[in-house]
C-alpha cells in the first residue's frame, strides 16, 4: 500500500471501515500516520505469575489452560480463563465478550496487560488487554508489554484496530517516510531524524522518546503553516504587485480630521494608522488584520483610512456581520466623516439604501446600487450582491472578519480593481497564535483603551451572596436608569445539566420572582433574525431594564447605557469569550460592572475565573486561558478553514516562535531544497487559503 492511497479504495475491511475513519480525520493510509496517540498506557513491568501484587499493573505471559463463556441467571455472559507459566496459575476474566472464547483457545500463549486484583482470597485479573505471542515467528508485541499507545477513537473504531494498522503501515511503507527539513535545521534544533519520529511517536521505548518524537512533529506542523503563510504572502505580492491603487498622502487634511475627532487617539491607534497608511500608499494591495477588544477604537483607525481613500477619491465599503452592527457603524462613520463632505451610505437587506445627508431611497422591490454616489458604503452580507456595483473601490473594510468566509471576503474584494483589504477582529488572540492563524497578513493591535474610558470592575460572586447582587443590581438601575444584561450559557435546560442557568427559564424566574418590578426581555439564537434585531433595538431604546440572553449578544451591539453584565455559570465560558461578553458594557460615561457567577467548587476553575478581576487586556487573557485550558475555546472562534492543529498546541508559544524564525530563515532558499518544497505543496493542497 502506498501512503497516498485513499482507504476506501483498498479492500473490503477498508471500504467497511472508510466512512467510520473519515469521522477521525482518516482519508488516506497517511493519515492513519497523523493520527497521533493521546496517551500511553505503561505496560513495561512483565512479571511472573506467582510474583503479582494487588494494585499492580503489570504484563503477564503463560499458556492458556481453559477458557469458556459462563452465563449468569441475569442472562448475562462472562468469559473465564485459567493461564499458567511456570510459578503458578492465574484466573483472568472479561464481561460480555463471548467471541474472546473463539479468538483465544486452550493451548495459545498469550500476553495480558492490566491491573491484579482480588477475589474470594484469590489473585485475578479482570479485564485485561490481551495478545496472543507467536513464539516461532517472533512476533513484536504491540498491545501488550510495552507503553501502549492509545488513540482518539469513534463508534466502531477501537484503539486496538488503529495501533494494528499503524503497525502494519509504519513496517510495509517502502521508504516513503523522506526527511525534508534541512540537515543544518535538524542539527541546530537537535530533532530526531522524520521517519525515526513517525515511528516512535507511534510505538516508543520510554516516555522521554515520546516527547523527542512530539516535538518533532509538533515542529513540522507549526513550520509547514508558517511557511504556508510565506509562501502565501510571496504569491499576493508577486501577482498583485504594481496593481493596487496607491494614494498620495494628504497630510494637512489628515492631520485636521484627527484633530477634529471628539478625543485624542491613543498611541496604539496611532501606530496602526501609520502601518495602514503606509500600506494604502505601496501599488500592492494592503492584507492587514486590525486586533483589538471591544472599544479599543478599530472603527475609528478605518474611518481614518477611509477618509484618505476619499481624498484620493476613491471609495470604501465597510462589512459588518449584522444589521443591527452595521448601522451602529454607519451612525458612527456617518457622524465623524459627513461634516467633511464625505457621503457615508448603508446598505442590509431591510434598509435598501440610505446616504447621509442625501434624501433616503427605498424600494420594496430587489434594489440595485449601480456605481453607488456613497464614498463610504457601510452593510451587511446585502453587499455581496451582484446589485452593488462601486465607480472606484479603493478600500474593503472587513469588521469581525472570522464571521465571514474565504468565499465572501473574496466576492466584496472582487468588485473593485484589486482593493486595499483592512480586516478587524475584536476576538483576543495571543500575539503568538495569530502567527500562525494569519501569518500571512501583516498585524496591527490595539493594546490600549481611550483614555478616560473606565475599567469594568469585575467580581466573582459566591453563591452566598447573590440574594444580595440582585438586591444591589436593583437599586443600580434605578438609581442610575441604568440598564443591564444576564447571560445564561444555554437556551433550555438539559437533562445532564440541570444545575446550569438556562435562559428561557431564568427569564421567567427572573421576571416573576426576582424583577417583578423591572421590565425584562429574552433573547437567543432560535429567534429570528428579525426578531433579535427589533428586540436588540428596544433594548437600546431603554424600553427594558434587563436583557436575559445567550452568549449571542457577545458581538454586535453597542447599548452606551448598560452598565452592567452578569455571567452564569462562568466556569463554562473560556477568558476570551468572557472577555468578550464583559466588553458588552462600559461603553459610556458611566461606571460598568461585571458580576460572574459559578456553582463550581473547584480551585483551579475558581482561580482560572477569578483572573478577570485584575486581568484587562484581552490577548493577555487568552495566553492566560490557553497555558490553563489548551486550545479548545479557541476553535471555536475560528471559521471553517482556519487553522486546527493535529498534533501541535497552540499553548507551545517557544515552539511556535522557533518555527516562525526557522520559516523566515529557509524560505528565500526554499528552491534548494526540492523535498521541502514537495511537502510544502501537499500541505498546501489540504489546507484552504484565505483569499
Amino acid at each position: 500500500m502506498k501512503l497516498q492511497e485513499p482507504v476506501k479504495g483498498a479492500g473490503r475491511v477498508f471500504q467497511m471501515y472508510a466512512p467510520r475513519l473519515e469521522r477521525l480525520g482518516i482519508v488516506t493510509f497517511e493519515d492513519f500516520l497523523y493520527h497521533i496517540p493521546s496517551r500511553y498506557e505503561d505496560y513495561t513491568l512483565f512479571s511472573k505469575i506467582a510474583h503479582t501484587q494487588p494494585g499492580e499493573t503489570v504484563t503477564i505471559q503463560g499458556d492458556v489452560i481453559s477458557i469458556q463463556n459462563v452465563y449468569t441467571r441475569s442472562r448475562k455472559v462472562i468469559q473465564k480463563a485459567l493461564v499458567a507459566d511456570d510459578t503458578g496459575n492465574i484466573e483472568i476474566t472479561w464481561y460480555n465478550q463471548p467471541f474472546l472464547t473463539k479468538y483465544i483457545n486452550q493451548g495459545d500463549t498469550v500476553a495480558f496487560s492490566g491491573k491484579i486484583d482480588t477475589f474470594q482470597h484469590k489473585t485475578v485479573l479482570v479485564s485485561p488487554d490481551y495478545e496472543i505471542v507467536n513464539e516461532k515467528t517472533g512476533s513484536t508485541l504491540i498491545h501488550t508489554g510495552r507503553l501502549v499507545p492509545v488513540y482518539p477513537e469513534t463508534h466502531g473504531v477501537s484503539s486496538k484496530w488503529l495501533r494494528r494498522q499503524i503497525y502494519k503501515i509504519l513496517h510495509e511503507q517502502r521508504g516513503e517516510l523522506h526527511e525534508f527539513l534541512p540537515e543544518e535545521m535538524l542539527r541546530r534544533n537537535r530533532f530526531l531524524p522524520f521517519e525515526q519520529a513517525m515511528k516512535t511517536i507511534h510505538f516508543p521505548t520510554t516516555l522521554q522518546q515520546a516527547v523527542l518524537a512530539r516535538e518533532r512533529l509538533s515542529f513540522d506542523e507549526l513550520f509547514l503553516y508558517q511557511l504556508a503563510s510565506f509562501y502565501r504572502r510571496s504569491q499576493w505580492e508577486e501577482k498583485l504587485e504594481g496593481k493596487a491603487f496607491a494614494v498620495k498622502d494628504h497630510k494637512p487634511k489628515l492631520d485636521m480630521f484627527i484633530k477634529s475627532l471628539p478625543f485624542i487617539l491613543t498611541n496604539a491607534q496611532m501606530l496602526a494608522v501609520g502601518n495602514i497608511l503606509y500600506d494604502v500608499s505601496q501599488t500592492k494591495p494592503m492584507n492587514r488584520l486590525l486586533q483589538g477588544d471591544v472599544g479599543s477604537g478599530k472603527t475609528v483607525v478605518a474611518t481614518v483610512a477611509m477618509y484618505e481613500a476619499f481624498l484620493n477619491n476613491a471609495q470604501s465599503v465597510f462589512m459588518a456581520p449584522t444589521e443591527i452592527l452595521a448601522t451602529q457603524h454607519y451612525n458612527t462613520i456617518s457622524k465623524l466623516l459627513s461634516p467633511f463632505g464625505v457621503k457615508v451610505g448603508l446598505a442590509t437587506s431591510s434598509i435598501k439604501y440610505l446616504v447621509s445627508s442625501i434624501k433616503q431611497k427605498r424600494q420594496n422591490t430587489k434594489y440595485k446600487i449601480q456605481d453607488t454616489e456613497a464614498d463610504v458604503l457601510v452593510g451587511t452580507h446585502a453587499l455581496l450582491s451582484k446589485n452593488v456595483t462601486f465607480k472606484n473601490l479603493g478600500l474593503v473594510v472587513i469588521d469581525e472578519q472570522q464571521r465571514f468566509g474565504v468565499e465572501q471576503r473574496g466576492i466584496i474584494r472582487q468588485k473593485g480593481e484589486n482593493p486595499h483589504l483592512l480586516t478587524m477582529t475584536a476576538t483576543p488572540i495571543p500575539r503568538t497564535v495569530a502567527l500562525t492563524l494569519y501569518g500571512d497578513l501583516d498585524l496591527s493591535y490595539l493594546n490600549e483603551m481611550p483614555k478616560g474610558r473606565k475599567k469594568i470592575k469585575t467580581w466573582l460572586v459566591p453563591p452566598i451572596k447573590r440574594e444580595g447582587a440582585y438586591s444591589w443590581m436593583r437599586k443600580e438601575i434605578k438609581n442610575t436608569a441604568s440598564q443591564a444584561f444576564i447571560i445564561c450559557p444555554f437556551i433550555e435546560e438539559s437533562e445532564n445539566m440541570t444545575t446550569v442557568k438556562a435562559a428561557v427559564k431564568e427569564y421567567e424566574r427572573l421576571k416573576t420572582v426576582i424583577f417583578p418590578d423591572l421590565k425584562l426581555a429574552l433573547l437567543h439564537g432560535k429567534l429570528k433574525g428579525k426578531e433579535k434585531d427589533a428586540i436588540l433595538a428596544d433594548f437600546k431604546d431603554k424600553k427594558y431594564d434587563i436583557l436575559v440572553a445567550t452568549p449571542v449578544v457577545e458581538v454586535g451591539i453597542d447599548v452606551p447605557n448598560a452598565t452592567i453584565m452578569v455571567i452564569e455559570a462562568a466556569e463554562r465560558f473560556g477568558l476570551a469569550q468572557l472577555h468578550q461578553l464583559r466588553g458588552r458594557v462600559g461603553r459610556g460615561e458611566k461606571q460598568s460592572y461585571c458580576l460572574l457567577f459559578t456553582e463550581s467548587k473547584n480551585e483551579q476553575t475558581i482561580e482560572r475565573i477569578k483572573a478577570m478581576e485584575t486581568m484587562h487586556v484581552g490577548a493577555e487573557l487568552a495566553e492566560y486561558d490557553l497555558r490553563l485550558r489548551g486550545p479548545g475555546e479557541l476553535y471555536g472562534t475560528m471559521q471553517s478553514g482556519q487553522v486546527a492543529l493535529k498534533i501541535a498546541s497552540f499553548s507551545d508559544f517557544p515552539l511556535i516562535e522557533r518555527a516562525r524564525k526557522e520559516a523566515e530563515h529557509i524560505f528565500p532558499q526554499l528552491a534548494k531544497y526540492p523535498l521541502l518544497q514537495e511537502k510544502l505543496q501537499k500541505h498546501l493542497a489540504k489546507v484552504i487559503s484565505p483569499d
